[in-house]
């Protein structure tokens, strides 16, 4: 068992470590050579230049102003200086929201940790049980700060019960005033939206099709007969993912050949040249740019068949379509009812933003989806359990004295100080912190073979199994099989009606354990976070061997978004952690507060400066991580409970029977206060924008504002004579369409598939990434009591991936 003395060592290590990652991140970013990957999020949006572009050669890779080293610490004030108003602008209400999570860490930890330390440090440490149990049990000093320490029958734990309920009313309070604000947010957020393709659009799936008839036919002909005064068009969806492969292949010809034009461009005397052989390793010498052409030639004109492949083949077409209406008005009204008398036909919900849609998943049938679901379900549940294997191997480093007695010829290694505090302080946590890096990649996948059409879909639910895993594994887990291997000997040599007793002290020493997780996790794992170590490497192990051209340079500095499947579980697990101790073993407390105010200073300056998000989900986690916190709430009841039976605490245990009800009343009151503004769009709100566009923009041509919105990938990769082609062909067509419907809103598709391309007047390119930070949204909200200032509009980028 952990001492205060192997605590403190690993409080040393993790601090020491901490400041090194905070230094070398202060040194490494004031660097030229650094500065795509220290400030990404800048680039993208256009409001910065490459430091390097003047100055000598030294001077494009080293900092040469010694005056800056001097304030090279000057990032924390600067991470600070934005307010939330202008985060939301520069990064979303995502980035906004999430941060909130740790400030409400601070703001329902500070309190409680005052408070537990004064009332029930003094409480516990007075009472002394565990100086006599030292001979049944494995003890350390921080046991004693514990409840374990009070003893059986003692009228102290009135003091727990009473810190209990009051901890749970302001727990409950915090969660309340940010529920509401939270949710007034997203909707003032929402309402602030100039007008979106997903307003007006309703994803339908698991569509009959009329025998003689396609897919196309039959969807035009429900919507025109059921929503005959609201619906505008559809776009139907192909199965591309054949397509995609090439290209993905004809990108990187593009590219090869990109970079040979313009390195003939810096040297004209000398045409580069290259060996025609595989990997251009051997074979004859040919003229590079040539042969480039020439490949990339060859295919457009493969990709030209597979497509007419694609739109002739009716079996490409799937049954899944974009629908989108005249109206925001008729798309909630068709996004949240019942289509048919069959509810398992005709399936609408609410559209993803263009740039959300996972294409891929949109080819899976409909029927195998709820096999998919129970699959992966089974394939969580092993996992969890497979996973209890390691984990049982972890907590037993954090016992030696346990591990003596199973291999005592370990002993007089382990018996050296300084190792035994480095295995018993600071090891635990780092192989646990190793055992979990890889489950959020593998939860991820799971997440995608379940078919969810959505990224912001798909992050949410690996998220969801990554909490599961950290609840079961990581928590209860570290709880049973710790408390079992070191209460073996004692469970062994004692009357079975102690043993509950032994686990009712037990519990609370897996403090020492979870201390030591948050330091190497929470601390030196969040300044690991703002060092960008892996990312750095990567950059410039890119820019030195892969970089051939500018497009190539932008890839390589792709900061991604935050990780949300895996950042959100574990900010989860640091709630649950601080309230289930805060009664339990207060003296955790403040290692918790450490992690919420250092975290939200580090993704704070990561927010502004480092990640584009993929998408805009108007905070729609929200509900899920309030539904943690009262999870984490009811645990930590119910773990009190089963302690203070184990201390025959009888006349006061009954007490708290009634705090788990009150805890789940609250929970259901803000699930239905609150959470419809993140489910569900008001008709009433949609008629008022409605009425506001017709009044403003009365001659708004919504059609063609949606023609392209949704437009399948497959058809963004032609040249710009063919997508006039396409234009002129789709202009006939819609005139001769609205002449025999006699109405000029009439429907764009047609029962061809051709004719159901709609292309934007941009020329296209090959490589798709937003050029502006994102500000479009999922779901819907209300009118503003006021609105946010967009600086300009937002620009969507589609980046299409065949493979998960």
């Amino acid at each position: 068992m952990a001492t205060l003395g192997d605590i403190g060592v690993s409080a040393l290590i993790n601090i020491l470590t901490a400041f090194a990652f905070l230094l070398a991140f202060a040194l490494l970013r004031i660097q030229p050579i650094n500065d795509r990957v220290y400030f990404p999020k800048w680039y993208i949006n256009g409001g910065r230049t490459s430091p390097r572009r003047g100055g000598n050669f030294v001077a494009k890779f080293v900092n040469l102003n010694c005056m800056t080293y001097l304030t090279f610490l000057n990032w924390m004030p600067q991470a600070l200086k934005m307010s939330e108003t202008e985060i939301i602008n520069h990064a979303g209400l995502d980035s906004a929201v999430f941060l909130r999570i740790y400030t409400l860490g601070v703001k329902i930890f500070v309190p409680i940790t005052v408070v537990a330390l004064l009332i029930l440090i003094p409480v516990n440490v007075s009472s002394g049980t565990l100086f006599f149990l030292r001979k049944e049990l494995v003890v350390s000093d921080i046991d004693k700060l514990s409840i374990s320490n009070v003893r059986t029958e003692s009228i102290r734990f009135f003091v727990h019960i009473g810190l209990e309920y009051l901890f749970t009313i302001w727990i409950c309070y915090m969660l309340y005033k940010e529920y509401d604000n939270v949710a007034r947010m997203r909707l003032h957020f929402l309402a602030s939206q100039r007008r979106r393709a997903e307003q007006f659009t309703v994803v339908v799936r698991n569509m009959p099709q009329m025998s003689g008839h396609s897919i196309s036919d039959s969807v035009d002909h429900f919507f025109k007969t059921n929503h005959p005064d609201h619906y505008l068009c559809h776009q139907a969806v192909y199965n591309a993912n054949k397509f995609a492969k090439l290209v993905r292949k004809r990108d990187r010809l593009q590219n090869w050949l990109d970079y040979n034009q313009l390195k003939f461009e810096r040297h004209p005397e000398k045409r580069p040249t290259k060996k025609a052989g595989f990997l251009g390793l051997w074979g004859e010498r040919v003229d590079s740019i040539d042969f480039y052409k020439h490949q990339v030639k060859e295919f457009d004109k493969k990709m030209a068949l597979e497509r007419q492949k694609v739109l002739k083949d009716p079996k490409s077409i799937l049954p899944v379509a974009f629908v989108s209406f005249k109206s925001r008005w008729g798309a909630a009204v068709c996004a949240q009812t019942q289509q048919s008398k069959n509810p398992t036909l005709w399936l609408t919900n609410w559209a993803p933003e263009p740039r959300d849609v996972y294409w891929r998943n949109l080819a899976i049938p409909f029927v195998s989806l709820t096999i998919r679901k129970l699959i992966i379900s089974l394939s969580v549940f092993a996992l969890v359990f497979f996973y209890m294997i390691p984990i049982a191997f972890v907590q037993s480093l954090a016992n030696l004295e346990g591990l003596e007695r199973v291999a005592p010829f370990l002993r007089p290694v382990i018996e050296l100080k300084f190792i035994k505090s480095f295995l018993q302080g600071f090891l635990p946590g780092l192989a646990l912190k190793i055992f979990l890096y890889i489950l959020p990649t593998i939860l991820m996948i799971m997440s995608k073979i379940e078919g969810h059409i959505a990224l912001s879909t798909l992050e949410r639910r690996a998220s969801a199994k990554y909490y599961y895993f950290m609840l079961v594994n990581v928590f209860l887990g570290s709880i049973v099989t710790g408390t079992a291997f070191e209460q073996l000997h004692s469970f062994l040599h004692q009357s079975p009606t102690q043993i509950p007793r032994t686990i009712g002290v037990s519990i609370p020493m897996k403090a020492t354990f979870f201390i030591t997780y948050i330091m190497v996790d929470g601390w030196a794992g969040i300044a690991s976070e703002i060092l960008r170590l892996k990312p750095l490497v990567i950059f410039h192990l890119k820019n030195m061997f892969l970089v051939k051209t500018e497009r190539d340079r932008e890839k390589a500095m792709d900061p991604g978004s935050v990780d949300y499947p895996e950042t959100l579980p574990s900010l989860q697990l640091y709630f649950l952690l601080g309230i289930v101790y805060a009664v339990v073993t207060p003296i955790l407390l403040p290692f918790i507060l450490v992690f919420f105010a250092f975290a939200y200073l580090v993704y704070r300056h990561q927010i502004i400066n480092v990640y584009n998000p993929q998408y805009e989900s108007g905070a729609a986690f929200w509900p899920h991580v309030h539904s943690r916190i009262i999870a984490s709430l009811l645990i930590s009841q119910l773990l009190l409970m089963g302690l203070l039976s184990t201390k025959k605490a009888a006349n006061s245990t009954p007490l708290l029977v009634i705090l788990p009800i009150l805890t789940l009343a609250f929970h259901k009151y803000c699930k239905n206060r609150f959470e419809p503004a993140f489910r569900k769009y008001p008709l009433e709100e949609a008629m008022a924008k409605d009425i506001m566009d017709r009044t403003t923009e009365p001659d708004l041509n919504l059609k063609a504002f949606l023609a392209d919105a949704y437009l399948h990938p497959i058809f963004r990769t032609f040249e710009e004579e063919e997508l006039v082609e396409v234009r002129v062909d789709k202009v006939r067509v819609d005139r001769q369409q609205s002449y025999a419907d006699n109405a000029p809103t009439s429907d764009l598709s047609s029962p061809s598939p051709p004719h159901e391309v709609y292309h934007s007047t941009s020329p296209p390119h090959h490589s798709y990434q937003p050029t502006s930070p994102p500000q479009d949204v999922y779901y819907h909200g209300s009118t503003p009591q006021y609105a946010y200032n967009f600086s300009s509009p937002p620009h969507y980028g589609y980046h299409y991936e065949a493979e998960p």
